[in-house]
């Protein structure tokens, strides 16, 4: 058998173009229709979270020092007084038309707040993930290839230790390290590159641990196969045989841990930002979360979801590219 027959290229032989087609668009519609309960449920969780959490809206935008009847008549005018379930229908019904409210402290609308600080955390997040992809997969294929090696212990020591360490402490230990004492990177900032450097670097230390772990496991589960160990035993060419069979046959559950990883970026990257000064999506949510500033805080927790849940599509439209087996 050929060394990558495990990995079809393309659906079997005699199959008309025409149905491959309608295939795959019956894949990628299914996994569409299975993200609007999983969009829904998000929602309805942080609608519910953000309704129990004591404070008062009303309050909050006329200010401590308000009548009690002002705050009375604007809870009424804004709905805050009608049931849980009117509430959580009428926000998800604005939602749909594209309204996700205004923002009780600057009373700007949410999706325009959105639009203008997303750009930043996408960036941050992209730059991350960039970076441990390039970081990882390498190093976790050397691993692989030249087990229980000097390179082999060293890297899985890194990987331990970038799991282990949180993301803030390390992006303080970066600032004082290369900030304030070599003065190499500025502290605070994301418009150029190296004001990037440590975000990034930051953001990406425990995703390129984790890539290396896993690009390592299915790696080596690969190389133990019959058809790698008789590839080399006939005297293939190393390179040819890791990066074109074992690679090829192991680099699935590679893309799922990048793909499910991009959405901890996302999530990191509020971290990140808070401690260098970034003025992204995570900066506005935690600023958002202090003032109950509940439509910013909905709205940017529903946006980050879509974004999530369309990585997994494209992750999931990627495997079935890559293994037509998978549409079934």
């Amino acid at each position: 058998m050929p060394a990558g027959a495990l990995l079809q290229s393309g659906p079997p032989d005699g199959v008309p173009p025409l149905y491959r087609c309608d295939d795959m668009l019956k894949f990628v519609l299914k996994r569409i229709l299975m993200l609007i309960p999983v969009i829904l449920g998000i929602v309805l969780i942080v609608f519910t979270i953000m309704y129990l959490t004591p404070g008062d809206p009303a309050r909050l935008i006329l200010g401590e020092k308000a009548p009690q009847e002002q705050v009375d008549v604007l809870r009424d005018q804004m709905g805050l007084n009608d049931p849980f379930v009117v509430q959580f229908a009428r926000y998800v019904g604005n939602m749909l038309r594209g309204d996700m409210g205004r923002s009780y402290a600057t009373n700007i609308p949410v999706a325009e707040t959105i639009a203008e600080r997303f750009p930043k955390t996408a960036e941050l997040a992209l730059a991350g993930m960039f970076l441990s992809v390039l970081i990882g997969m390498p190093i976790g294929i050397l691993s692989a290839v030249k087990r229980y090696s000097v390179l082999d212990n060293i890297s899985m020591i890194f990987a331990m230790l970038a799991t282990a360490i949180p993301a803030f402490w390390l992006g303080m230990m970066l600032i004082i390290a290369f900030s304030l004492n070599l003065k190499w990177f500025p502290s605070s900032g994301f418009d150029t590159f190296r004001q990037m450097v440590l975000p990034t670097v930051t953001l990406a230390a425990v995703n390129a641990a984790v890539i290396i772990r896993m690009t390592r496991s299915s790696m080596l589960e690969v190389i133990r196969q019959d058809y790698i160990r008789t590839a080399w035993a006939k005297g293939a060419d190393q390179k040819r045989v890791v990066l074109g069979h074992a690679l090829k046959n192991s680099i699935i559950p590679v893309i799922t841990v990048i793909g499910i990883n991009f959405g901890s970026l996302l999530g990191g990257a509020v971290v990140t930002e808070t401690v260098f000064g970034i003025p992204g999506l995570g900066t506005a949510m935690v600023n958002a979360i202090r003032m109950k500033d509940n439509p910013l805080v909905l709205g940017s927790v529903v946006y980050i979801a879509i974004v999530f849940s369309l990585v997994n599509l494209a992750v999931d439209i990627i495997y079935a590219l890559i293994d037509p087996r998978l549409r079934e």
